[in-house]
Parts: C-alpha cells; sequence; structure tokens
C-alpha cells in the first residue's frame, strides 16, 4: 500500500468528483501550490495509485440502460478454464466487472446491455466461449446508489 497523507487524500477526493479541475482551482480547494498538485499527481500517477483519468456516461442516454448481475458456478476448477473464462469476459466491452466469490456461487458479472434481447446475445456469446457449470441472472430495476468514488476520509 502506499502511504498517503491528508494532501493526497484532498488531490484524490476532489479527482475523483471531477478529473478535469484546472490545477489552479485544485491547488485553491487544497491549499498548495498548481505546481506542488501537478508533483503530487504525477507521483500518484508513478505509484500506480492513480490508474486512470475517465469520463463518467449516463449509460441510459448511450443505450445501455440495463444493468445485469449475472452468478456463475464454473464448470470445472482448473486453471486452464479460469484462464479461457478471463480472456472470454476481459474480450467483452458489455462486461464491466468480473469478481470471483465466495459462497454458493463462483463468479459474480456485472454487465450494461441495452435490453433482453441484447442480454440474451451476451449469454450465448459467453456460453458459446467457455462451458459454464450454471448461470443465472438478476437485472436491477432501480439504482439506488452506484459510485465509483472510494472514501478516502472517515466518516
Amino acid at each position: 500500500m502506499t502511504e498517503l497523507d491528508d494532501l493526497d487524500r484532498k488531490i484524490l477526493t476532489e479527482l475523483q468528483r471531477h478529473a478535469d479541475t484546472p490545477l489552479d482551482a485544485l491547488g485553491q480547494v487544497v491549499g498548495l501550490s498548481r505546481n506542488a498538485c501537478w508533483r503530487r499527481i504525477k507521483a500518484m500517477e508513478a505509484a500506480g495509485v492513480i490508474r486512470a483519468r475517465v469520463a463518467l456516461l449516463d449509460a441510459a442516454k448511450v443505450g445501455l440502460p440495463l444493468t445485469v448481475f449475472m452468478q456463475i458456478r464454473a464448470a470445472a476448477h482448473d486453471a486452464d478454464w479460469l484462464a479461457k473464462f478471463a480472456r472470454a469476459t476481459r474480450a467483452m466491452p458489455q462486461i464491466q466487472g468480473v469478481y470471483r466469490m465466495t459462497g454458493d456461487l463462483d463468479y459474480l458479472i456485472c454487465a450494461r446491455v441495452a435490453d433482453m434481447a441484447d442480454y440474451d446475445r451476451l449469454y450465448q456469446t459467453l456460453i458459446a466461449r467457455v462451458p459454464m457449470g450454471d448461470v443465472s441472472a438478476s437485472f436491477v430495476m432501480e439504482e439506488i446508489k452506484h459510485s465509483t468514488e472510494l472514501p478516502l476520509f472517515e466518516g
């Protein structure tokens, strides 16, 4: 883990909310000069603390209003199956997250699709690429909270 001080946390909190904040404005918010902010950001990028600066899109406005969570039971529990599964899911842009889980299921996939027909295409593509033990899906009816912001301060 990289040691972050309170100034780093302030910079990261602001960048998580508004990645396009100009350095002068960022410096005013956190209490540093423009150059000091720039040096800290560059150091956090080099350390891998900041992986990327991205634009967050409204999924519904770009034609992907449906979120689906797919619960996967593996067909096999070996390195070859896992490698094939990882390659397949990484290659499918609709899939936003893949997680190996504890408990009754093996993997949880989060994907964004246009509609049920689009989900079915995703499902058909996935099972054609990787043998599955079992696949079930749950569809989000209402998104109550979704955030990419990590809590860097207690409270």
